[in-house]
């Protein structure tokens, strides 16, 4: 078996695909991996289709010229506007992201979903495909509006955040939701907040681990799994705040600003 040591690249449009990169890490520890955080961009959820395509494959390329051998697409925004050019352009595997309403919809009782996302994913023409497949199920959506931004500038557990997670959710739960699904890759850093929101009844699902089972079957069936048995590397980069970036790592590495 080939024993290839080039790392698994992600980016996204700021420090929400660390989520990814988490569930990535969790499931295959050995795999070196190297992080792109676009906050000089970010938020993605207002930019236009053609914009998104642009900023995707400077991305990419970015990565592509620190020798990554497969590329996650961290972001849902990215993914739901722009996986279909990209796969297109470049002959590298690419992972995209879409709100994880699948399991979802096999799990629910009540038949309302609440889905929780940028506005620009939930305006795109393949979440409004991916509803189409499921015509028993109502989904509440609700764009999250500035929550991206505040995540961005550190501001996590400030009073704002929680004044509009309440407001965007309270809705969706009068409605007697039983999942929410967080559509976009910040959000999972949102939990501890959210779980003083919303009650247990509720599940909250978003893609992470999906995502990396995808990633290793991927890797499988290219042939890429690094299997040397080593721990792997990792390394972070961001185009704005490294500290906030570093923040969000917990540890497993020094984050590092570039000029991008």
């Amino acid at each position: 078996m080939n024993n290839d040591t080039r790392p698994i690249g992600l980016f996204d449009s700021g420090i929400g695909g660390t989520t990814i990169w988490s569930a990535v890490h969790k499931l295959m520890p050995n795999e070196n991996t190297i992080f792109l955080g676009d906050s000089a961009h970010a938020p993605y959820g207002q930019r236009s289709k053609e914009n998104l395509i642009a900023l995707s494959a400077k991305n990419i390329d970015w990565l592509l010229e620190n020798n990554a051998k497969l590329i996650i697409v961290a972001c849902n925004t990215a993914t739901t506007n722009a996986i279909e050019e990209l796969r297109s352009r470049y002959e590298i595997p690419i992972i995209g992201i879409e709100p994880a309403i699948k399991p979802a919809a096999l799990k629910t009782q009540t038949k309302k979903i609440g889905v929780l996302a940028t506005e620009r994913t939930l305006t795109s023409h393949k979440y409004a495909e991916a509803q189409k497949n499921f015509p028993e199920i109502t989904f509440i959506n609700q764009a999250g509006h500035k929550i991206v931004q505040l995540i961005e500038e550190g501001q996590l557990y400030s009073e704002e955040m929680k004044t509009l997670l309440k407001m965007y959710l309270t809705p969706m739960m009068e409605q007697q939701i039983d999942q929410l699904v967080l559509g976009c890759t910040h959000y999972p850093h949102l939990l501890p907040i959210l779980k003083t929101i919303v009650p247990e009844n509720i599940q909250i699902i978003d893609s992470g681990e999906a995502i990396a089972q995808q990633t290793q079957r991927i890797l499988q069936t290219n042939n890429l799994l690094k299997t040397d048995g080593l721990p792997g590397q990792f390394q972070f980069y961001t185009n704005k705040d490294v500290e906030i970036l570093q923040s969000f790592i917990n540890g497993y590495g020094t984050a590092e600003k570039i000029d991008f």
